[in-house]
């Protein structure tokens, strides 16, 4: 199959990727999102719900979107197609480096002289965020893989799994989020609101605070950290009363109690009879099962879908 393609009856395109075939490839290539995203992070103004730092999927693998400096702009690209790290700028200039197995602090180290080369003056903090026993970006020489087929097998499952998310959030008219790629849990999510402010957690941090500080129900991917292999999840927060008994669709799908989360396993959507259609049901019942739980006001918060 080419995977620069879905296929020919218009579903699509779900290749296999068990976690255990690229774990290595997955770590690395989380660090070195984790420091594009912190070039973001550090020169885009603060939006709602920390919603100025994710990554989005395009039509060739991740970006950043414009970042705005000095009065100008400038884009980084993963390009999963051509597999290299792009560089643009409003001014028309365009630099790359080649993604291929070597370590992170390499990796680093040629990133941050590519971003001064090109006039760019950003400090990021070094140390990953929101992995097991972090090591610092220009200290790494434990992870130094990149299997181009496997990368390119994950792009087009974010890319097809962000196809199922879009259509889920246009049914939704209350707030909602972007469908986006969270580098530091290193996750595809989309978010619904009820537009209701949440109780503040106890002992909460300022990054927790600000991300639930309204009653959410998200849905969202991950290529397989903690799970043993990919999976989509679905949580609400706070978790009403009665969550985790809901039933839900489709029938694959389970509630675990240690993350407080529905869980849909990726081969259990793959193998679906169509997959699509699996995922959408996934998104939809766990979403009608927290907001009906919750009390949302759902008659105004989503779209009369024509009979």
């Amino acid at each position: 199959m080419n995977l620069a393609a879905g296929n020919m009856d218009g579903e699509q395109c779900w290749p296999a990727l068990p976690l255990a075939s690229w774990q290595d490839t997955c770590e690395t290539l989380h660090m070195w999102a984790q420091m594009v995203g912190k070039v973001r992070l550090a020169l885009t103004p603060a939006v709602n719900h920390w919603w100025h730092v994710p990554l989005y999927v395009n039509a060739r693998g991740l970006t950043t979107s414009a970042i705005p400096y000095r009065g100008g702009a400038f884009e980084l690209e993963f390009d999963f197609l051509e597999h290299q790290l792009v560089l643009r700028t409003a001014a028309g200039r365009e630099q790359s480096l080649l993604l291929i197995a070597r370590p992170v602090a390499d990796f680093y180290h040629d990133f941050m002289n590519m971003l001064r080369d090109a006039g760019i003056e950003v400090k990021i903090w070094r140390m990953p965020v929101e992995v097991p026993d972090p090591i610092p970006f220009d200290e790494d020489f434990t992870h130094a893989s990149y299997d181009r087929d496997a990368v390119r097998r994950f792009w087009r499952i974010l890319l097809s799994a962000q196809t199922i998310f879009h259509e889920f959030r246009s049914a939704f008219i209350g707030k909602s989020s972007p469908v986006h790629f969270f580098w530091g849990s290193f996750d595809l999510a989309v978010t619904r609101f009820s537009g209701r402010r949440a109780p503040e957690r106890p002992g909460a941090d300022a990054i927790t605070r600000e991300a639930y500080s309204h009653e959410v129900s998200s849905v969202g991917f991950w290529p397989g950290a903690g799970l043993g292999d990919p999976a989509f999840y679905s949580y609400a927060a706070p978790e009403p009363q009665g969550f985790s008994a809901a039933t839900v669709r489709p029938t694959a799908a389970h509630y675990d109690p240690q993350f407080r989360e529905f869980i849909l396993m990726f081969d259990d959507v793959r193998n679906a009879a169509s997959p699509s259609a699996a995922l959408l049901d996934f998104c939809n019942s766990t979403y009608e099962a927290a907001a009906t739980l919750a009390q949302w006001d759902r008659e105004t918060l989503e779209r009369a879908i024509a009979s």
